[in-house]
């Protein structure tokens, strides 16, 4: 959608803004385009007292129920409640291995639809299209999904092998852009766009309530050259909504050591900076070794491809190898054989003599460090657990310091920093650190995730009503659980219009624009409606 080209309405506000394209974005969409989930009346859930509950007005959608009654007393792996109840109702049982069929019949109920527009940077999918596109992802492929369209079924008729319950980052982008299209929501989806303000606008003299003005910038592909190439223009754009969601996630701005000398260019912070560097063929078997720094699944990862390579590999991590938090120590040994190995060598391949001295040589040959012949060896390997870095210096050498303050010095090649990222917030005062569970902190997903009402996702600390957060910005890193936070905003959302429209408020803001959408798409117009200023 190309918001330039949109009809002004001057004086209308838009229902509902969504800042982010992702997996998060996409299902709350879904629910807002009038997809409505009820109890299927031929079916039944595993957890008897779900059902009953669930059975008490079959009637309401559950867009209409009490979610916090229906999360009272379930368990599940997300901290938050609406979350795991939901993934109750689309996957029941799965953390079991059962494949139990979900309770759950979807209608299409185009008059409950909330008109909405989704803003984001790049297609459909968000930051799924930036990840490293040959790797397995780290959750099986039905907990990926969004309702209504099964990828393990889009998969096969993708390619002719489904080989287990794993797909490709490349593949789930791609299914999370074909979602957009099969479920007819690409009029409310205008990509490109790079949202640079959001704010709390008061009521006007003419009426109109307060509202959320965003504005930013639209990527135009304007005239094609000679080359074939064509230039690309940003277009200003400003948009009015009664409710802002924030659905980002985590993956903009690297996070920093804040190590001396980190700004070095042999220093990186990013997996595509080494994949860059094995393209140009700076890597190989006679290389200096490469330290990763991290106990991430991205640095699992880094690790994977420059062993690929028979580089060698330094790996610095703060926390113990048995440390109950560690996400090696999560996973099922069976499912993430590649994780599996990545723990083994940073278990039993470990620095035991911290000194200041250059492993390089005994790291070409082959590391003795594990004491038992019985171990698998690594040769090539050294992970230096409980172990931070204290310089980067010009010479290319690392100086590493464990928690009994031993130093150790390694040559290396490159540096890896993979430890994690933050959301880029620039678009609220203060990048949105008031936000925070912490204010003095930059949200991060794992320390300082947003604060938000556990069953509606409401904002806590915002400026004003109608500002909402959703996925990693909320602490829900994995797609399985995001969308609990869909199914809290969309049921607040549809609570609060039919509140409004027994009072007799909000036709202004929904009933009108739904009367204008009518008319423009008799007249082959768009379908959303926008506002300017």
């Amino acid at each position: 959608m190309d918001l330039h080209d949109k009809e002004i309405l001057p004086g209308d506000i838009l229902p509902v803004v969504i800042i982010g394209n992702g997996p998060s974005g996409i299902c709350l969409s879904y629910l807002l385009s009038g997809y409505t989930p009820y109890l299927s009346p031929e079916a039944s859930h595993p957890n008897p007292l779900l059902h009953s509950k669930l059975a008490e007005q079959p009637h309401l959608s559950l867009l209409e129920q009490d979610l916090e009654y229906l999360c009272e007393g379930l368990e599940g792996r997300s901290s938050n409640p609406v979350a795991v109840l939901f993934d109750s109702l689309l996957l029941p049982d799965s953390d079991f291995g059962f494949d139990h069929t979900s309770p759950l019949e979807w209608r299409y109920e185009p008059e409950r639809a909330i008109p909405h527009l989704v803003l984001g940077k790049g297609p459909p999918g968000g930051a799924w299209h930036a990840m490293e596109g040959s790797m397995l992802t780290l959750s099986l492929a039905n907990w990926m999904e969004l309702p209504g369209l099964k990828l393990k079924d889009w998969m096969r008729d993708k390619r002719r092998n489904v080989r287990n319950d794993r797909a490709t980052p490349a593949e789930i982008a791609s299914y999370y852009q074909h979602y957009v299209s099969q479920m007819s929501l690409e009029q409310n989806f205008a990509c490109g766009t790079l949202v640079t303000s959001v704010t709390r606008q008061p009521s006007s003299q003419e009426g109109s309530p307060p509202s959320w003005r965003v504005t930013g910038l639209q990527r135009r592909e304007g005239e094609e050259l000679g080359d074939g190439s064509t230039l690309s223009e940003e277009v200003p754009f400003s948009v009015l909504a009664r409710n802002v969601v924030l659905a980002t996630g985590t993956h903009d701005i690297p996070a920093r050591l804040g190590a001396q000398g980190e700004s070095l260019p042999f220093v990186c912070h990013s997996f595509w900076d080494l994949e860059a560097a094995i393209a140009r063929g700076e890597l190989d078997q006679s290389s200096d070794p490469v330290l990763v720094v991290g106990a991430g699944l991205t640095a699992a990862d880094a690790v994977l491809a420059t062993r690929h390579l028979n580089t060698p590999v330094y790996h610095a991590f703060r926390r113990s190898v048995n440390d109950p938090e560690l996400i090696f120590n999560q996973l099922p040994k069976l499912l993430y054989p590649e994780y599996h190995k990545v723990h083994q060598m940073m278990t039993q391949q470990h620095q035991r003599n911290n000194s200041q001295q250059d492993h390089t040589q005994n790291l070409h040959r082959s590391n003795p460090s594990s004491s038992s012949s019985s171990l698998p060896r690594y040769p090539g390997y050294l992970s230096f657990p409980r172990h931070r870095v204290v310089e980067f210096r010009p010479d290319q050498k690392c100086v590493l310091e464990s928690d009994a303050g031993e130093r150790t010095v390694v040559q290396v090649s490159k540096a890896l920093v993979l430890i994690g990222a933050h959301p880029n917030l620039s678009f609220l005062d203060n990048n949105g650190r008031m936000l925070g569970m912490n204010p003095e902190e930059p949200i991060s997903c794992r320390r300082n995730p947003i604060e938000v009402d556990p069953f509606t996702n409401r904002v806590i600390a915002a400026n004003g009503p109608g500002m909402y957060a959703m996925g990693p910005l909320v602490g829900e890193n994995f797609v399985r659980f995001l969308k609990g936070g869909a199914l809290a905003i969309a049921s607040d959302l549809t609570k609060r219009q039919k509140e409004e429209a027994e009072k007799g408020e909000g036709e202004l803001s929904i009933d009108r624009l739904m009367d204008r959408c009518v008319d423009r798409q008799t007249r082959a117009e768009p379908e959303v409606c926008l506002v300017d200023v």
